[in-house]
């Protein structure tokens, strides 16, 4: 068919140097890592093309990731804007949003676990981590095993989300096509709070179970990691000044001796 062809004399003037140059270009506004992933699909469709003699070079390894390692975007709230956040949020639940960052910032959870929450997903008082949802794919199983787990909530944010109606898809909160960190900018703006992600409530969620010295291994459940170093080293690389402080009393017990 005449589309067919057209593709096919398309892919036929495809090169490293064409494809290279597209990647930077997106490289100028998206993160190394991201980047990187779109990269990795690109290099199986070329090599594909290339299995089937729809191109005459197998050039996908010339092409490389570039561009930066931007700044850490998702960065934790302070206790004050976690608490300000918390208390705008939870006065204004008639705005669904507003209880997914309310969620967000009492559990911990994963954007994609809190967009998979089902009316059955939840307990007195409580909810079930099982699924996740995924803006670039259709499987919606845990990012790992350890993910699986029930995380507590209290009473009355149990309530507040038992009030919202379900979708017609069966879940909770809408997918809302992916956008809640431009919608949390928005949110952040308005109450004159620091920007952060929405992955940043996690952080945020996080450094407040560390500040009120949380057992970690109890973090480490809540949050679903992989293993208790992944929280260890999650841990020091949100409270850098704890691990000075804890230098600091190992040296000073040491002295003592």
């Amino acid at each position: 068919s005449q589309p067919q062809v057209t593709v096919m004399n398309q892919l036929k003037d495809l090169n490293d140097i064409v494809v290279q140059k597209k990647i930077d270009e997106y490289a100028k506004t998206h993160s190394r890592k991201t980047t990187h992933e779109v990269l990795l699909k690109i290099k199986t469709s070329l090599c594909d093309a290339y299995a089937r003699g729809y191109i005459t070079n197998d050039f996908a390894r010339l092409v490389k990731t570039r561009g930066e390692n931007p700044p850490k975007r998702n960065k934790a709230l302070s206790i004050t804007d976690f608490k300000k956040l918390r208390n705008y949020v939870l006065q204004h639940p008639e705005d669904e949003f507003n209880v997914l960052v309310l969620l967000a910032l009492e559990t911990g959870m994963r954007r994609g676990e809190l967009l998979a929450i089902r009316p059955e997903s939840l307990y007195e008082y409580g909810i079930e981590v099982r699924h996740s949802i995924s803006p670039t794919s259709n499987d919606t199983s845990l990012k790992t095993q350890n993910a699986k787990r029930d995380v507590s909530i209290n009473k009355e944010v149990y309530e507040l989300i038992r009030r919202i109606p379900f979708k017609e898809n069966g879940y909770i909160f809408s997918f809302g096509g992916f956008k809640q960190s431009e919608q949390l900018t928005e949110l952040l703006v308005k109450l004159n709070i620091k920007k952060t992600t929405f992955h940043g409530l996690r952080d945020t969620h996080a450094s407040f179970l560390f500040a009120q010295d949380i057992d970690i291994a109890y973090v480490s459940k809540r949050l679903g990691h992989i293993n208790i170093q992944t929280t260890q080293s999650y841990y020091l690389e949100l409270m850098p000044e704890k691990k000075h402080q804890q230098d600091a009393d190992a040296l000073n017990l040491l002295n003592a001796l």
